[in-house]
């Protein structure tokens, strides 16, 4: 058995069996005594009022149970805040992993740059007032001293009101936008600071994305350490997107208040401060009361952070901001596409924003638009004709008005540049100067009469003859037959390389229908080529940029003064604006004579009524006028004599008051000159054997020749008998 039992201590167990015993069940008593078990070996006492010292001992347990709960407390107490140091730790670890893997994906700090703006185009009239802008952006980059203090500012009040205080990122506001989204359905307020959103529109896609959010963070810490704050608002207020295609506050106050930002008010700048939220649906132009409504949260934000004074801004609220009105047909876009199709010919590189003047007077292109769009307004149904183009130049080519069609917003395409059309007796100055050339004057005659070539059978508008005219008279009158005989006189070719010398850049083909403008034209190439009737014989080039500048101001080209050269001898050029003067005394332009002015010009009808011209000028201003339908549908009789010379007559009165009248170029030569005082022929080239045949009275001799601006085509090409061949198909 067990020895040591007692005070003495516990004793080992002794399972030893004495020699020469065997062992059985009996000698192997491995049963525990009390003393064995656990707390056997505490004596046992008597307590001072006779219980024994084990009655006690429930009692005395309770003390360690209790320090036990206060170190077990303490205990999970440590391993919370050890376990949140680790877990945040960690966390932080995670973090800056996360940081500068989506770091490692952005260029090397130290080749991080801010990207160019895409140019702008300011393109602006000859008084220096803005006509339009081009290019990706829609405006200028302004700079923030250039605004009026409360436009920045109303940005920083509704986008990032701790725009000042923050390192471009706010962990405040992207708390209070966090608890702000919490009580409302859906997202409601985003943390983004002016800085976030300025490196997201400089440097990433709009994509909404964690790694976008996290790279976007960093951008902006490094925009912060790279500019002030004034500089950061200042790339903001260029780069932020207004919608309508403006991208920058420049942009978006000419599109919706017509106006430089310079120049908008507190209420104009309150809406622009609101829009940024949502461009497309807070559109002025789109949904005025939903901007509006906006601009009431963005103005109250301003009083609330000082930015705006409370009489200012409830003079604000009393007079919301309204988008500008569209005036007319916006046919300013259509000088300005003018100017970028022809602007890469005299700069065709430029990385910075440029300034262009054009040639183009304000108050002629709105009177050159308003005489269209009324005259089209009020008869356009009753006529069948739905579209028109106006083009007015000065003499020398410089294009003072121009428009390329009815409403710019529905359309546009520029008839005034693009369109070809086939210009009908418009074309017929270009027949009658090649017979001039060749001897003819304005008092020969011609026989006004049917004529036949190879089966083709050309008769007058009003389809009747009047026998033998003079040149002066057939070209006031129109007469088909006689263009057709002079155009066969001098052969097709020499009429079409005539149009050519002009300036008629088209294709022209030379054939008997040439002399009646079959061949199609521009507008703008047609009042280009009369312009050299109205100056004297000059050829021109139809321009509109004057200098293309700088946004500092530097002159990157300049035009010079060049054209074609001289082009129709003196002689000539007072013969023709003799002849198509009397267009407006009695022949089809009657209607469209302006007083007091000394004025010419031509008609023009295509077949079947399908277009309708008019062209006409004095000696300082050549204005032609286009009606037609753009599917080449007839017109109810649209004919150049009424609507287009209407048109021309309601515009050029207003183009030429205050203008002191003055002559056409030898217009004295030839003015009013009877029979009598003609030369002595009526007939030069053919003459003989052809006058007689045409029944033309023949002189004793031929007048002196004009001369002809073009050395290779100083008389007539072919003999008696080879005109009459051509004429009559008569061989030998």
């Amino acid at each position: 058995m067990a020895k040591g039992r007692g005070h003495a201590g516990r004793g080992e167990p002794n399972f030893d069996v004495p020699e020469g015993r065997v062992a059985g069940p009996a000698d192997l008593d491995l049963r525990l005594s009390r003393a064995d078990r656990a707390g056997g070996g505490v004596a046992r006492r008597e307590s001072g009022n006779g219980k024994r010292a084990s009655d006690d001992a429930p009692r005395r347990a309770t003390a360690p149970k209790k320090m036990s709960r206060k170190v077990r407390r303490r205990s999970i107490v440590g391993r919370l805040v050890y376990g949140s140091l680790v877990l945040g730790l960690w966390g932080v670890i995670g973090v800056a992993g996360l940081v500068a893997y989506h770091a490692s994906q952005l260029p090397p700090i130290d080749q991080l740059a801010v990207p160019k703006r895409p140019p702008n185009i300011a393109i602006l009239a000859s008084d220096g007032s803005l006509l339009a802008n081009r290019g990706e952006t829609g405006g200028r980059v302004v700079g923030i001293k250039e605004l009026p203090p409360y436009l920045p500012r109303a940005f920083v009040a509704i986008e990032d009101r701790r725009f000042y205080g923050h390192f471009g990122v706010d962990p405040v506001g992207i708390l209070r936008a966090i608890g702000q989204n919490l009580t409302r359905r859906g997202v409601a307020q985003g943390g983004s600071t002016l800085t976030q959103q300025l490196a997201k529109n400089l440097f990433l896609t709009p994509e909404r994305s964690a790694s976008r959010k996290i790279q976007e963070a960093i951008l902006a810490l490094w925009l912060e350490h790279k500019y002030s704050k004034d500089e950061i608002l200042e790339l903001y207020l260029n780069r932020v997107y207004f919608g309508a295609g403006a991208y920058g506050v420049e942009a978006a106050a000419q599109r919706y208040f017509g106006k430089p930002a310079k120049a908008v008010t507190l209420a104009e700048a309150a809406m622009l401060g609101g829009l940024v939220q949502a461009p497309s649906r807070l559109a002025p132009n789109r949904n005025l009361p939903a901007a509006q409504a906006r601009a009431v949260q963005v103005l109250a934000a301003m009083e609330e952070l000082g930015f705006a004074k409370p009489a200012d801004v409830k003079l604000a609220l009393a007079n919301p901001a309204r988008p500008a009105s569209v005036r007319g047909g916006g046919s300013a876009n259509y000088v300005a596409d003018l100017v970028m199709d022809v602007l890469d010919d005299f700069l065709p590189k430029f990385d910075a924003d440029i300034v262009i003047a054009t040639t183009v007077d304000t108050g002629l292109q709105a009177a050159a638009e308003k005489a269209l769009v009324d005259e089209l307004n009020q008869k356009g149904t009753r006529y069948n004709v739905g579209q028109g183009a106006l083009v007015s130049m000065k003499p020398d080519g410089a294009i003072r008005a121009l428009v390329g069609g009815r409403d710019y917003a529905l359309s546009q395409f520029n008839r005034a540049t693009t369109a070809k059309r086939q210009p009908g007796s418009a074309f017929k100055p270009f027949v009658y100067l090649a017979a001039v050339e060749h001897g003819l004057t304005p008092d020969t005659v011609r026989d006004d009469a049917p004529i036949s070539i190879k089966g083709w059978n050309p008769e007058n508008y009003s389809r009747d003859y009047r026998g033998p005219v003079t040149l002066r008279d057939a070209l006031a009158l129109s007469l088909n037959t006689v263009a057709v005989r002079l155009g066969q006189e001098v052969g097709p070719k020499a009429v079409v390389q005539t149009a050519q010398r002009l300036g008629i850049s088209s294709p022209l083909q030379a054939n008997g229908s040439i002399a009646l403008g079959t061949s199609e034209v521009t507008p703008l190439e047609m009042v280009g080529a009369y312009a050299a009737f109205a100056n004297g014989g000059t050829g021109v080039i139809p321009y509109v940029i004057a200098t293309v500048k700088a946004a500092d101001g530097k002159v990157l080209y300049k035009r010079k003064d060049g054209g074609l050269g001289r082009v129709i001898e003196p002689g000539a050029v007072s013969m023709m604006n003799a002849m198509m003067h009397e267009t407006f005394v009695t022949g089809t332009a009657k209607k469209a004579e302006v007083p007091g002015w000394d004025l010419a010009g031509k008609t023009g009808t295509s077949q079947d009524f399908r277009d309708a011209w008019f062209i006409g000028f004095s000696s300082t201003l050549v204005t032609g006028v286009w009606l037609g339908n753009d599917d080449g549908e007839s017109t109810k009789k649209v004919s150049g004599g009424n609507l287009p010379g209407e048109i021309w007559k309601a515009y050029m009165t207003t183009a030429l008051k205050g203008q002191t009248p003055t002559m056409l170029p030898g217009a004295r030569t030839w003015r009013n000159r009877g029979p009598a005082e003609a030369p002595a022929t009526t007939g030069s080239t053919p003459g003989g054997l052809i006058g007689a045949l045409l029944g033309e009275p023949q002189a004793a001799a031929p007048p002196p020749r004009v001369a002809t601006a073009n050395p290779r085509r100083s008389g007539p090409s072919r003999d008696d008998r080879n005109f009459l061949e051509k004429l009559f198909g008569v061989g030998e």
